[in-house]
């Protein structure tokens, strides 16, 4: 995934939410709102979101020490997840209390009545061209892969996390505006109160679904399918290889891919024809791969049968 392509739609993001933020802020002063306070929670939250990702992608790039020998590219992960956190928290259980609030002492909107809409309405406007952005970033890295898909399978968590992001703050701009409107045509301010509590569900869901997500990139994923069949075709297209006993493949970073394989190599080939063959066979996985940044090749004789390291998620020939 492009790093840049990421860091764009981030940085669209967050200038698009803190102006929308501030807006909604005097919004809500001006009016009293709860669905107002709670959306401008939401881009405050939203905002923090993205200046955690940019950061989690510069301390990401420190080169490998001593004592993380595989470099820091997990960091990205550790931001992201921090991220879930904050929507959780900061937007999602705030959002609720409020509506709690609201529902239990109903007011009606009685001055500036129309601001909060027009307020929202700018809103969606600038939501629809940072989503607008992060859907264009995406699709140049998604290929034919669906949506879902795509948020499931993305090793690299920006993109992801700022469709959902986006996805939420226009869908919760819906439910504001919706709250707001029917508060000020029947003057009952439970309707807003409701409408904020819609806000609080749906950012609870959207934090607890990239919590989901990004939790299974912290454990570490192996490689995309169609890598792992490059890296074998790369491996078996070596002519002193005799076959692929076993592959295991593991993300270190969202561009950085561990490869750890042990090749059948002839009994009667000497060391130097050996470690011949294991080079070629390291370069070209990282031609055919060029994430595969650490591979580590093991030659051993084929005895047949499976090998009794493999296990689920791995390549292994029998």
């Amino acid at each position: 995934m492009s790093v840049e392509g990421s860091t764009r739609a981030v940085v669209t993001a967050l200038c698009a939410n803190l102006g929308i933020a501030a807006t909604k802020f005097v919004a809500y002063l001006l009016t009293g709102s709860s669905s107002m306070m709670a959306e401008s929670i939401h881009s405050v939250a939203d905002s923090s979101n993205q200046a955690l990702l940019l950061i989690g992608g510069k301390r990401a790039r420190r080169g490998a020490t001593e004592e993380h020998p595989f470099g820091y590219g997990r960091e990205r992960y550790v931001y992201a997840f921090m991220v879930a956190i904050v929507l959780f928290s900061l937007g999602g259980l705030f959002a609720l209390y409020e509506a709690w609030h609201k529902i239990s002492h109903p007011e009606p909107i009685t001055s500036w009545q129309w601001v909060p809409v027009a307020v929202l309405l700018v809103a969606i406007v600038l939501e629809s061209f940072a989503m607008r952005t992060a859907v264009k970033e995406s699709n140049a890295v998604r290929g034919k892969a669906g949506w879902v898909q795509f948020v499931r399978r993305s090793k690299s968590p920006e993109l992801p996390v700022i469709l959902l992001e986006d996805a939420g703050a226009l869908l919760g701009l819906v439910f504001a505006l919706a709250g707001v409107s029917l508060t000020l045509f029947t003057g009952d301010g439970l309707w807003d109160g409701l409408g904020t509590a819609a806000i609080g569900v749906l950012l609870v869901v959207i934090a607890v679904v990239l919590a989901v997500e990004v939790k299974s990139l912290l454990i570490g994923e192996s490689a995309t399918s169609e890598n792992v069949r490059a890296i074998r075709r790369a491996i078996e297209s070596v002519e002193d290889i005799d076959r692929l006993i076993h592959m295991r493949t593991q993300h270190v970073g969202p561009e950085e891919l561990l490869v750890a394989a042990k090749v059948a190599v002839d009994a009667h080939d000497d060391a130097g024809r050996i470690t011949r063959a294991i080079n070629e066979a390291e370069e070209r996985i990282r031609t055919a791969v060029p994430i595969a940044t650490l591979v580590y090749i093991e030659p051993d004789l084929f005895r047949g049968g499976a090998s009794p390291e493999a296990s689920p998620g791995t390549v292994s020939s029998g």
